[in-house]
């Protein structure tokens, strides 16, 4: 392990004075380019010398990228003394299929230690912090209560909080915008690692404003008030959704390749708790959708292309197919199904909302399809049955998230 991390500084020492006039003129271009600068810009150019004598440890996964470099490597070529890695689901590279179980081993390209944090232990030991003063945390959210990033988030407080290791997260935009909230609020009996706390599905946080409000509101068994510093972004603010921020799209995990797929994600996700397909296993997870069994008439198509404009549905057969690294054992593998392809013309309507309304039309057109306890962990509220049983229309379902709007009003930072 040492001597492959010699070799790899050696060799990156050679591009160290081009790498950082390259970065500087990256910062300086991205202010004209990007509308957005994310925390880890901002770290880089604000910030890098309180790293200076820190051994410092990486919670991160390949979205934690500045331009095409990932942080890992950016910051190790600029000198800064990184000591372990830790990887959550996905893992540190992004190697892994989503719930594939993530192994401690080695990053081949610098020799570090990576720890899982998704596999035996989903939150680090004392002895994974043994070797570092601090922790960066840098993952792209998606912004749903479902998506595992935020709960590796409070885990990683908690544990930092018992070693009295500060944890510094760099803050990136929330694709779905901070304003958008919707979905319901988290029943306690449905606590899990998909709903991890009392909040809705959609959240309209960054990772920053959750950090603060898992501090806050005491979310996790702090042993002491975590020390918690948030790297804050340029230029973000609110009203924006992804294509607002001048940013490249980089997949948070393999089956959220585009925006358009992680914009109907929060309504669409609800396939995933029962025996239909979400497209896994296809180029569009969830945009198609459906079952082998699966049988919408002319008519129903046409009452779903009515919902919004901006959303167009057509009938769709499709295979899905293993997908190494992606989708390697999919609902109905192999298995022709019948569904519909989702394409979207805009982003102006309730996602969440008109996916409910799709998930409940293709289930009560699909026989034999069945749901499971999972759909209760995404939905986190047993109210999702009265939307199967058509007692509730989903474009007319009150959430009742008032109270949670006024309770993360103290933990915003962007306006």
């Amino acid at each position: 392990m040492v001597k492959s991390r010699l070799i790899y500084i050696l060799l990156t020492l050679s591009l160290s004075s081009t790498l950082i006039s390259f970065t500087s003129c990256v910062n300086e271009e991205s202010i004209e380019q990007d509308t957005v600068q994310t925390g880890a810009e901002m770290l880089i150019e604000n910030h890098l010398d309180e790293l200076d004598g820190k051994r410092v440890g990486l919670v991160m996964n390949p979205t934690a990228r500045i331009g095409e470099t990932h942080m890992l490597d950016t910051l190790m070529t600029l000198g800064v003394n990184v000591e372990a890695l830790y990887a959550p689901e996905h893992g540190f590279r992004g190697e892994a299929g989503a719930g594939e179980i993530i192994e401690d081993g080695v990053d081949q390209q610098t020799g570090l230690p990576v720890y899982s944090l998704y596999g035996a232990s989903r939150k680090p030991t004392a002895e994974m912090l043994e070797a570092v003063d601090l922790l960066l945390f840098d993952m792209q959210d998606v912004g749903a209560r479902f998506y595992t990033y935020i709960a590796t988030l409070g885990l990683v407080m908690e544990a930092a909080s018992e070693s009295g290791i500060p944890v510094w997260v760099l803050d990136r935009p929330n694709p779905l915008g901070g304003n958008y909230v919707s979905g319901w609020m988290l029943d306690e009996e449905f606590e899990s690692f998909v709903g991890p706390y009392p909040i809705p599905a959609i959240h309209g946080l960054t990772m920053g404003e959750m950090a603060r409000m898992i501090a806050g509101e005491q979310w996790m068994n702090f042993d002491s008030d975590p020390e918690l510093r948030v790297i804050q972004m340029k230029g973000w603010t609110r009203d924006m959704i992804w294509p607002d921020t001048g940013l490249e799209w980089v997949a948070p995990s393999p089956n959220l390749a585009t925006f358009e797929q992680a914009f109907l994600y929060p309504g669409t996700v609800y396939f995933e708790g029962t025996t239909l397909s979400e497209g896994r296993g296809t180029d569009q997870p969830f945009l198609v959708l459906g079952g082998p069994e699966t049988s919408l008439s002319e008519e129903k198509i046409h009452e779903l292309n009515q919902l919004t404009d901006q959303l167009e549905v057509r009938p769709l057969s499709f295979t899905p197919r293993s997908i190494p690294g992606v989708a390697p054992t999919p609902k109905h593998l192999d298995t022709e199904s019948y569904g519909v392809q989702i394409t979207l013309h805009g982003y102006e309507f309730d996602p969440v909302r008109v996916g409910l309304k799709l998930f409940q039309e293709i289930l009560n057109a699909s026989p034999g399809a069945e749901t499971n306890d999972f759909l209760y962990n995404l939905a986190g509220s047993r109210e999702i049955d009265r939307i199967i049983s058509g007692e509730v229309n989903p474009l007319e379902v009150n959430f009742g998230l008032e109270s949670f709007l006024e309770e993360r009003r103290e933990y915003l930072i962007y306006e």
